[in-house]
């Protein structure tokens, strides 16, 4: 079910609220340019600053949005086990696919808490769950061994997302894990390589701003058309890297902004970026044609 390119979506806000209407047509665009699903309240959908109202109403519209035209992914991880398993609950009843379930930040739970953080979530709620391994930004790392044991013990751990750009460490969980076990490149510079062990796709930054293109690469993927997908791979390689200029989401929404798709508010801690930035931005996106 889960394959291919699935875009973490940003979220548009206005005047401190979500931007339906620009919300509703930056998924309907992604649709339209072919990705294969679709992550609201992310990493990227600034889900640290929303309120669990507003994480609920990302979520609903982007579902009410789809209506079934590919998975939908909703985060509903936390550092709160007690949460999690409640806004997985939601995810669950408002009609999503599946959940997205950071690893615990903050807390540097041992491998064994984070085993029984998701066995709770699993037990609790019966929806696949796909476990988002980025030791970057939770403190922790979730080590092959475990995300092996997850797979073969809790019955609605489906997938990962493998954030760590480590190509040892995804190739180890592929094989450790069951043939049925989906693992997902979270990083946009390892899409080509992780198809090349296993992987079976990307959740993706740069799909917001490239989403035809970073479909393709994965088509070609899936093709085994590995000169195409080469060619692509290093194609979308400059746009990858402007994504991460700054902290994401900021290079991305104001991407975005830039290309008249929705406006570039952001929520702090997150900030508007540099001069520099927002020049070097410019360059890769003028390269691209998309201003």
């Amino acid at each position: 079910m889960l394959h291919g390119t699935i875009t973490a979506l940003v979220t548009p806000f206005k005047d401190g609220r979500i931007d339906e209407d620009a919300y509703r047509a930056h998924i309907e665009w992604q649709l339209e340019q072919g990705v294969n699903g679709l992550v609201p309240c992310g990493t990227t959908g600034e889900s640290a600053t929303m309120s669990h109202a507003e994480h609920e109403s990302a979520i609903r519209i982007c579902i009410e949005q789809v209506r079934g035209r590919v998975p939908v992914i909703a985060g509903s991880g936390s550092n709160n086990t007690t949460e999690a398993i409640s806004l997985t609950r939601f995810a669950k009843s408002a009609g999503a696919d599946a959940a997205l379930l950071i690893s615990p930040y903050y807390n540097k739970p041992t491998q064994e808490g984070i085993f029984r953080h998701f066995k709770a979530v699993s037990d609790a709620v019966d929806i696949p769950l796909i476990v988002y391994n980025v030791p970057g930004r939770t403190g922790s790392n979730i080590l092959p061994a475990t995300m092996a044991r997850m797979a073969r013990e809790l019955k609605n751990v489906a997938g990962c997302k493998e954030a760590t750009a480590n190509l040892v460490q995804i190739s180890n969980i592929l094989e450790q894990c069951p043939d049925t076990f989906t693992l997902l490149s979270g990083d946009d510079f390892t899409v080509l390589p992780t198809y090349a062990v296993g992987g079976k796709g990307v959740i993706s930054v740069t799909a917001n701003v490239l989403p035809r293109m970073m479909s393709d690469l994965c088509r070609a993927c899936e093709a085994g058309d590995l000169a195409e997908a080469r060619r692509l791979h290093y194609a979308l390689e400059p746009m990858n890297r402007a994504m991460f200029l700054e902290s994401n989401p900021i290079p991305c929404k104001t991407a975005l902004s830039l290309m008249g798709r929705m406006g570039g508010e952001l929520r702090l801690p997150l900030c508007q970026p540099t001069d520099k930035t927002m020049t070097e931005l410019r360059a890769v996106l003028e390269s691209y044609g998309l201003l």
